[in-house]
């Protein structure tokens, strides 16, 4: 860490409520010069909270915010901007209708006059180069058109350029949660440099190892409260976890005691530029390989063939399918918690025609229980939820159908730790009473969860690999190479 122990910004007793829900009750936090601070916590637990006050989206109730030895009355976001505090949002905040280019634009009033255009492309061209070396992205690119982790690498990029105004404290929230292991590696190696010349940066990550392998200082937040602080260095993942106040115990991997499922029936068979694609029935197949190449257009594939006559792909039985970007793809925003969980099994709640409102709302609180979604009340808008518990709600809304085969396309981004071990379980659980799912994870850690492994490189299946064979070397050795 930086010798300087400047302090770049500093709350006291910062307090914030939405309605019923205690978002943080009482938060003192400094961020100093040359540090990379660690936040972790639960869904809900008020990180994002917390990082709204400091970007000046959201004021506090009551609490005190100085920047260095100055106390700020009326922090907003132009009052953050000015004294050079930017943040990447969990929900991204890209305008889709514009260019990467023109969003830019929008960060930087700078950028103006004659030619900005010009000038936008080639400070956004660069920064990308500087942090994700063949990122493959145009400054005129449509951002609509981008992949959930293109956006999100846009988003980072854009958050660390600078024109008049220098770069003092970036906040990044859950910034490698749509990137895969040599992207997200790109980004934290960039962070850590950039943080040793001076910065200060805040890392959120339900990526345990993340935050224990790139941060100085280490907090963890459970219900709007700081509970533990310390340096990095005196944290291990269990006492993490401890802190947290995570009951869930690890996942069991030995394969062993899942049964085989080789000899069931296939229920969905795909043909691929590469090998095809089998699953059977009571399978876990995990989808890898670098972001992009090719998982999630497969998925969507198969969820659009089923019930055809296709030639190409083959679905025995309902599917349901678990977005990852769940703001464009996942959630209906303006529908309450327990109509969102509801809505892929309304036939099951219809009398004499109309949804039956009681029946909803048993399956919600049903749903709730099981996957432990934080809210006081589930007829409240999805929108009230954090990221991670409206990531919760798909999951429900998945599992509480009738589908026998569930599509999952990288769906734990932004889902804590301890929630991760409690969903891992109930797949486990699901796939021996003989559900399939297909799963695309960016996380190698994940993907132990699955009986075999099929690896994408440029569109097509270049390895099938057992759950005893998986190493995150051998994903990236699939990737990279044309033979391993």
């Amino acid at each position: 860490m930086n010798a300087d122990r400047l302090e770049i910004v500093t709350l006291q007793g910062v307090a914030r409520r939405f309605g019923a829900v205690r978002a943080l009750d009482g938060v003192d936090l400094s961020v100093l010069r040359g540090q990379c601070l660690g936040l972790v916590g639960h869904n809900g637990a008020g990180k994002s909270t917390l990082m709204n006050v400091l970007a000046g989206t959201l004021n506090a109730d009551r609490g005190v915010l100085r920047i260095g030895d100055a106390e700020v009355q009326g922090f907003s976001a132009a009052v953050a901007k000015a004294n050079g505090i930017r943040c990447v949002f969990q929900e991204l905040s890209l305008c889709p209708n514009l260019t990467v280019a023109e969003n830019t634009r929008i960060f930087h009033a700078a950028l103006s006059g004659r030619g900005w255009r010009g000038r936008a492309k080639a400070l956004i061209r660069a920064k990308l180069d500087e942090i994700f070396p063949g990122h493959g992205i145009d400054p005129g690119d449509m951002v609509g058109d981008l992949s959930i982790g293109k956006r999100q690498i846009v988003e980072i990029a854009c958050a660390f350029t600078q024109t008049e105004t220098p770069l003092r404290l970036v906040i990044l929230d859950e910034p490698t949660s749509s990137l895969d292991a040599v992207t997200s590696k790109q980004l934290l190696e960039f962070v850590r440099k950039e943080v040793d010349g001076g910065l200060a940066c805040i890392l959120i990550s339900h990526v345990l190892g993340e935050v224990l392998d790139y941060a100085d200082e280490i907090v963890v937040m459970k219900d709007g409260l700081i509970v533990a602080q310390d340096d990095a260095a005196t944290f291990t993942r269990a006492r993490l976890v401890e802190a947290m106040g995570n009951v869930a115990k690890a996942a069991d991997k030995d394969v062993e005691a899942r049964r085989v499922i080789r000899g069931n029936a296939p229920v969905v068979v795909q043909a691929n530029a590469g090998a095809a694609l089998t699953a059977h029935q009571g399978e876990i197949v995990g989808l890898a390989g670098l972001a992009g190449h090719g998982q999630t257009k497969l998925l969507l594939d198969i969820f659009e063939a089923t019930g055809s006559k296709r030639l190409a792909t083959r679905v025995e039985g309902p599917v349901a399918f678990v977005a990852g970007d769940r703001q464009t793809d996942g959630v209906f925003h303006r529908w309450s918690i327990s109509a969102n969980v509801g809505v892929r099994s309304l036939r099951r709640m219809v009398r004499r025609g109309v949804i039956d409102p009681v029946a909803e709302a048993v399956m919600g609180d049903e749903w709730q229980r099981k996957i432990n979604i934080k809210t006081p009340d589930m007829g409240s808008n999805i929108l009230s939820l954090s990221g991670g518990n409206q990531q919760k709600a798909l999951f429900a809304r998945a599992l509480a159908s009738d589908a026998q085969i569930i599509l999952m396309d990288d769906p734990m981004r932004g889902v804590d730790f301890g929630t991760k071990l409690e969903v891992y379980e109930i797949i486990r659980q699901e796939a021996a009473r003989g559900r399939t799912f297909l799963w695309y994870s960016t996380e190698t850690e994940e993907l132990h969860n699955c009986d075999h492994i099929y690896v994408f490189r440029d569109g097509a299946i270049v390895a099938d690999m057992s759950n005893a064979e998986l190493t995150e070397e051998k994903i990236l050795s699939h990737s990279f190479q044309e033979t391993a």
